[in-house]
């Protein structure tokens, strides 16, 4: 079992010979935004030296859309030629905002790597946005330019933006023949600058623009790099089983962390060939893809793998290349992790998933098999240069095994909210320790989630997390899908309630639902209050279940793509 290093105050990454020394994965101290923290010694400094490094990989494949392939010299290539079309026609320079809105594309990931090889900055609007969101994304990032796919176009045809409105699949193929031969651009762009807006899911009021740095894009791939040769390091010597080539399948959107930093950042850095199907999540087509084009990993939020796994198609199709399944957010519940071991043993005994999120660059903590199976509870130990700490209310540490609001330190953690300095006094404290909103523990070296501040449950004066209690629901035969918060009570303050999808042709009452979840929860943790919902429940572009529409507090104002 891994284990961090505690200190009765800070939890690290456990002493790791991989980080000091010679090793490429070394770690030493800088400063960063002013805080000395732990960086990787051998690293990539900005998207244009990402970019210029991936040319190594010559014609190999990197991106893959149903209507085209893309090798890494291509992308280069296309990257040169549309940044100069960028500065010569737009004068897009560094700091400039650009502001990109659109699905999944090769369009939106040329667009954004030849942006940021200017020192641009892209605000990466959310594609399931309504036009009013949209507005709103665009007037707090104050973009020199608006480009748009044409589905997000005609969301904004009628929109006075301050910008040009320029639609991506029009304009990118020209731009792309622009300046044939042009050299990637040469601009001074500091590892710190903002790369990148990434917005917060806002499932509970305005979305915030979290900036994320060019520092901050590369460090998960870093850490990727160096989970791999921890893994091939505690196998030892010996030829192995063969492997496929590694081939990704990118579901996740890319104006989201994890298809960013995971998915597009991932392939230039690796050199891994990255698959991203069109259109809405459809579970024969991941199939169909995994069988055609010999997927090696799947990378899901947890609702999407639960419906890969028990889709009666699944066993139609050669799924037998996946070698790895993984996702970030939280733990996954214990019968999602038997499930994929009943399916799919290869990819589960490579299987990981971690915490983090946006404001640190998808960093935070790693539970990885064999471990995530021993201690499926926990999201695991921070990740190489992460600390993680738990505070009570009023900012004070708290020992092992208390309770608490996690925070975390480290070179991932984002610049700050855009043109939002309430927020960045509130989130970003003394020493850069972000202040999570999560709520966890640490014992025995390990980190252990609870849920979100905004999600507890206070009932009579006691602490109630619904993620324990949707994770005991789902365990149910008859359920497919479950959310839990609380609804205002009189006397007790808040009660719990339970809202849940049967899976088709189920059968399952009130009372009997409570009582399987009093088999193993206390009785003050049972749903006061079900409610069965007719299909599934109301979900944002990253699988978050939006509990503020189930409780009727608003509309689902989210366009699935």
């Amino acid at each position: 079992m891994i284990r961090g290093r505690f200190d009765g105050a800070t939890l690290r990454w456990p002493d790791d010979p991989l980080l000091a020394g010679d090793s490429p994965f070394a770690l030493v101290e800088e400063k960063v935004q002013g805080e000395p923290v732990a960086v990787f010694r051998e690293r990539v400094r900005s998207m244009r030296q990402l970019v210029a490094e991936s040319r190594r990989f010559g014609e190999r494949e990197a991106f893959v859309f149903d209507e085209r392939r893309m090798s890494f010299e291509a992308h280069a290539r296309s990257v040169a030629s549309v940044a100069a079309a960028l500065r010569e026609r737009f004068g897009i320079a560094r700091g400039d905002r650009v502001a990109l809105a659109g699905s999944n594309s090769a369009e939106w990931i040329v667009a954004f790597s030849a942006i940021t090889c200017l020192g641009g900055v892209v605000a990466a609007l959310n594609a399931w946005w309504t036009a009013a969101e949209l507005e709103y994304g665009i007037a707090l990032a104050v973009p020199a330019l608006v480009l748009a796919d044409r589905k997000r176009a005609a969301r904004l045809a009628s929109s006075r933006l301050g910008a040009p409105l320029v639609v991506l699949e029009d304009a990118l193929p020209g731009w792309e023949r622009h300046a044939p031969g042009a050299r990637l651009p040469e601009v001074e762009v500091a590892e710190d600058d903002p790369a990148v807006i990434l917005f917060t899911s806002g499932t509970t009021g305005r979305p915030k623009g979290s900036v994320n740095t060019h520092r901050n894009l590369f460090i998960l791939a870093t850490c990727t790099a160096h989970a791999g040769a921890s893994a091939a390091l505690r196998a030892g010597p010996g030829p192995g089983a063969p492997r496929a080539e590694p081939c990704s399948l990118s579901t996740l959107p890319l104006f989201h962390v994890s298809g960013l930093h995971g998915g597009l950042v991932h392939t230039l850095a690796l050199g891994t060939r990255s698959v991203w199907p069109g259109g809405r999540f459809d579970e024969e087509n991941v199939f169909r893809l995994t069988e055609r084009e010999r997927i090696t990993t799947w990378s899901f939020v947890p609702t999407q793998l639960w419906r890969v796994l028990e889709h009666p198609a699944f066993e139609r199709y050669d799924l037998s290349s996946v070698a790895f399944a993984g996702g970030g957010g939280a733990a996954w519940a214990p019968e999602l992790t038997r499930l994929l071991q009943a399916k799919l043993p290869n990819a589960a005994a490579a299987m990981s998933f971690g915490w983090g999120q946006t404001e640190c660059a998808g960093m935070g903590t790693v539970n990885a098999a064999p471990f995530a199976h021993a201690d499926p509870e926990s999201v695991g130990v921070p990740r190489p240069g992460v600390e993680v700490q738990v505070r009570d209310a009023e900012g004070a540490l708290l020992p092992e095994g208390e309770e608490g609001e996690l925070h975390l330190r480290g070179a991932c953690v984002m610049q700050g909210y855009w043109a939002d300095a309430e927020a960045n006094r509130k989130t970003l404290l003394p020493g850069r320790w972000l202040r999570t909103g999560d709520f966890g523990c640490i014992r025995g070296g390990r980190v252990y989630l609870s849920g979100r501040r905004g999600d507890l449950i206070l009932r009579g004066g006691e602490n109630i997390y619904p993620i324990e209690i949707e994770h005991r629901l789902v365990e149910h035969p008859a359920i497919a899908d479950a959310a839990v918060y609380g609804v205002p009570h009189r006397v007790l303050g808040q009660e719990v309630e339970a809202v849940v999808q049967l899976r088709a042709g189920a059968q399952l009452g009130a009372d009997a639902l409570r009582a399987w979840v009093g088999q193993t929860l206390a009785p003050f943790k049972v749903p006061a209050h079900v409610r069965f919902h007719a299909g599934p429940l109301p979900r944002n572009a990253t699988g978050k279940v939006l509990k503020h529409v189930l409780r009727g507090e608003a509309e689902n104002s989210f366009v699935e793509d």
